[in-house]
């Protein structure tokens, strides 16, 4: 057999030769990073993963308990239903429509009885809804009043004082709250709308106070009253500017600017019938902006 062939294959250079320890002490590294590393940090991650997977099923179990939560209802004065709140207790529009008629005459139900005579609901859904009517304090103790007054009748009380209907021009903010469904925020809005228009001319201008009910409008015109004041700043719409007559509430820019270029083309208004020709003009406001205007 012929080493010396063989041996010239195991014959290695010196560079070889460095080549091959480096591998070795590499491999000899290795070996020992294997054996002394800790891998449990995958295990710590999968606990932690657990722990927020646990988290995430509760926080899903708590929405599903209040998504299939019911809603709180919470004790009102039927009185005042509105169309979306009445649609919600489940009464039809007709039934609805009997309660609003209703309280257009200024009259009111005072209980579970007398709201099912006047809007005529069911007595399955009255005895759903009933609980949760709450009507005034003096007629819940409707009875213990009654039997005051008889007890006490030999008694002399102090006369009821008389109800006075105030100027809504007139009218403070703390007045303007003592109006059951008015708080601050309305109160605010109606002082500054009489503001802008420098007095209101009637008490159909609620309506133009944002915010304000239908039912808060009228208890607002069993209380107040508007009285035009004699110092009322008018228009003249046949000399203002346009600049004037933009800045006035009932008036856009647009408008403004029509009515200038009609009285420049036709002459002067002579009256608000003149001013109705006009296009755009706020016809079903007509006689609130005429208060306003002079001729």
């Amino acid at each position: 057999m012929n080493f010396k062939s063989l041996n010239k294959h195991f014959h290695f250079t010196k560079q070889q030769r460095i080549g091959l320890f480096v591998l070795f002490v590499i491999m000899i590294g290795l070996q020992m990073f294997y054996f002394l590393s800790d891998f449990s940090i995958s295990e710590t991650k999968s606990s932690e993963k657990e722990q927020w997977l646990a988290l995430q099923s509760e926080i899903d179990q708590e929405k599903l308990i209040h998504k299939n939560a019911k809603p709180i209802i919470y004790p009102f004065n039927p009185n005042f239903i509105s169309d979306y709140k009445g649609y919600k207790l489940g009464m039809s529009v007709e039934e609805i429509d009997r309660l609003m008629a209703f309280r257009k005459e200024n009259k009111y139900v005072n209980s579970a009885e007398e709201f099912q005579k006047v809007t005529g609901i069911s007595d399955s859904l009255l005895n759903k809804i009933s609980p949760l009517f709450k009507f005034p304090d003096w007629k819940q103790n409707k009875n213990n009043y009654s039997t005051e007054k008889k007890v006490f009748s030999m008694k002399s009380f102090p006369k009821k004082e008389k109800f006075i209907i105030l100027d809504i021009n007139e009218a403070t903010q703390e007045d303007l709250m003592k109006v059951y469904g008015i708080g601050e925020g309305l109160s605010s809005r109606i002082l500054k709308q009489k503001e802008i228009l420098g007095s209101f001319v009637s008490m159909e201008q609620m309506k133009d106070v944002w915010g304000l009910s239908p039912e808060v409008i009228n208890e607002l015109s069993i209380h107040f009253k508007a009285v035009i004041p004699s110092n009322l700043k008018k228009i003249n719409i046949n000399e203002a500017s346009l600049k004037e007559l933009a800045q006035f509430s009932y008036f856009k820019y647009g408008l403004a600017k029509q009515i200038v270029i009609y009285r420049s083309m036709n002459g002067n208004f002579n009256n608000i019938e003149d001013l109705a020709k006009i296009k755009d003009f706020p016809v079903e406001k007509a006689k609130i902006i005429s208060l306003y205007l002079e001729f």
